[in-house]
C-alpha cells in the first residue's frame, strides 16, 4: 500500500509544512470505509502531536506509515487477568521506536504486538488504520492509559526487569480521555472503495 492508493502525496501541503502550530497539535481522521467485519480509515497526525495511549479491545489492527516519520511506543498486559476496577495493570514495553515512511506495516493483535499504543508524530504523518472489528460504543470502545512511575506505586513493585535486558515492565492506569485529545473528521477525497 503506498500515498498514492490512497490520494496522497508527500507534496501536498500538510506534509511540507515546517511550522509548529500554535496550540495543541492537531489530528485528523478520514474514513474510507466500514462494514460489520473491519473499518478502514486514515490519521492525518502534524508534527508534535499525539494519539495518546490507548488500547484496541478484541480488535486486530493493521497500521501502515504512509507519510511522515511516527513514534510509537506499545505495551502488552504482562497477565491476560485484568486486576480490580481502577487498579494499575503491570505492562510489558513492546515498541519504543520511530516508524519512516516507506516501512512495514505493523500488526497489533487483541493479547499481542502491542495492542496498547501511544503515536506521536515526528514529522506530518499519515497512516493508514485497518481494524477488525471495528470499534463499536457497545463493546468494542477504546479506554486511555497513563504511565505510572514505579515510586508511585505502594506495593514496592519495580518498573523495570533484567537490568540491562529488554524486558521493561510500566504499570499502567487506565483514565478518562486526556481533555487535550481531539480528532477532527474530514472527508476522504481518494479513489472511492465499492462494495
Amino acid at each position: 500500500m503506498k500515498p498514492k492508493h490512497v490520494g496522497l502525496s508527500k507534496n501536498m501541503q500538510f506534509f511540507k509544512s515546517k511550522s509548529v502550530a500554535k496550540g495543541t497539535p492537531s489530528v485528523a481522521y478520514t474514513p474510507i470505509y466500514q462494514c460489520d467485519e473491519f473499518s478502514l480509515c486514515i490519521f492525518f497526525i502534524a508534527a508534535n502531536a499525539v494519539i495518546p495511549l490507548h488500547n484496541h479491545p478484541g480488535m486486530t489492527v493493521f497500521s501502515k506509515v504512509l507519510l511522515g516519520d511516527l513514534h510509537i511506543k506499545s505495551y502488552d498486559w504482562v497477565d491476560s487477568m485484568p486486576p480490580p476496577e481502577s487498579q494499575p495493570r503491570l505492562a510489558r514495553l513492546k515498541v519504543d521506536s520511530v516508524l519512516k515512511a516507506p516501512c512495514k506495516t505493523s500488526v497489533l493483535y487483541p493479547t499481542t504486538g502491542g495492542n496498547i499504543h501511544e503515536f506521536r508524530a515526528v514529522t506530518p504523518c499519515a497512516v493508514l488504520d485497518v481494524l477488525g472489528p471495528p470499534y463499536s460504543k457497545d463493546d468494542r470502545d477504546c479506554s486511555y492509559y497513563k504511565e505510572l512511575q514505579h515510586s508511585a506505586l505502594s506495593n514496592g513493585e519495580s518498573s523495570r526487569v533484567n537490568e540491562g535486558g529488554s524486558d521493561y515492565l510500566r504499570w499502567l492506569e487506565e483514565i478518562e480521555v486526556p481533555q487535550d485529545s481531539h480528532m477532527e473528521r474530514i472527508d476522504y477525497w481518494g479513489p472511492q472503495i465499492v462494495d
